[in-house]
């Protein structure tokens, strides 16, 4: 199987998986603990009224997509704020929003395009060098602002209320995590899909969440599972002739169950994330 090694399609659709499997798991640890795996969701379905824009502009699909995701992940907390619904009612209207003007967009351009539905579930051996570059740049921009805001993140994460009392922005830090959120959603479009993509983000952080009860361990395992549920289902669907995106969400969902028998703890379903030692 290694010789497969040798085809630069396959070299970047390597380096897209490690990426992909790195940036999802750490961004991931922050949404199961903070229980907005929804918002996931609907950011990733959301992308597809961004993709399908970028298509019908003539634009890179993933800029649009970038653009088309901010706004709504922004649009999501200015309308749960001020218009007094609850998160998920906003997301369900976006949700709704965003996929039916995809629909649209796609109605507009009058013909069938292969690649506008590479990006609904996945098409990791078609990564382009531009594409690389461009999930590289969203990835460190991503990993960059998780560095430089590691405590505070991991302070309104565990107890929001107390870093309110201490003078943490928590609004403006939340809105900061819905944006790297949104990142790393675009930035996994090419590789897993816009149906799958929530997957990732939040299975590897899951199986983690399993086996720990620290949280800088848990994001190490979570990457370590991201990885390899990536690369492994990379190589696996290669073997195996079958659709990479799905592939890879399988191998993680295997990681899961396989992490929930072996968890050294036995917590019922639904624990608050504050029983997760800092």
């Amino acid at each position: 199987m290694l010789d497969v090694l040798g085809y630069t399609f396959m070299q970047r659709a390597l380096l897209a998986s490690v990426l992909i499997g790195t940036v999802t798991a750490v961004i991931g640890v922050y949404v199961v603990l903070r229980g907005m795996a929804f918002i996931g969701a609907g950011v990733a379905h959301a992308s597809f009224g961004g993709v399908a824009l970028g298509f019908l502009l003539g634009v890179n699909p993933t800029l649009a997509a970038v653009f088309f995701c901010l706004a709504t992940v922004w649009a999501i907390a200015w309308t749960s704020r001020r218009a007094e619904v609850r998160e998920d009612t906003a997301i369900g209207v976006f949700f709704a929003a965003t996929m039916a003007l995809g629909v649209l967009f796609i109605g507009l351009m009058g013909q069938y395009n292969v690649d506008l539905f590479g990006y609904l579930f996945g098409s990791v051996l078609s990564v382009t060098r531009q594409d690389l570059w461009l999930s590289g740049v969203l990835g460190v921009v991503v990993l960059t602002i998780v560095g430089l805001f590691f405590k505070e993140l991991l302070f309104i994460t565990f107890d929001p209320e107390a870093a309110q009392v201490s003078g943490i922005p928590v609004r403006r830090l939340y809105m900061l995590l819905l944006t790297v959120m949104a990142l790393t959603i675009v930035l996994s479009l090419k590789v897993v899909g816009i149906i799958l993509v929530s997957a990732m983000l939040v299975i590897p952080a899951a199986s983690a969440y399993q086996l720990t009860e620290d949280f800088r361990t848990m994001m190490v395992l979570a990457v370590a599972i991201g990885n390899v549920s990536a690369v492994g289902g990379l190589l696996l669907s290669y073997r195996l002739d079958t659709a990479s995106g799905a592939t890879m969400v399988l191998s993680a969902t295997a990681f899961f169950f396989a992490s929930t028998l072996l968890s050294p703890r036995r917590r019922e379903a639904g624990p608050s994330p504050r029983g997760v030692a800092k």
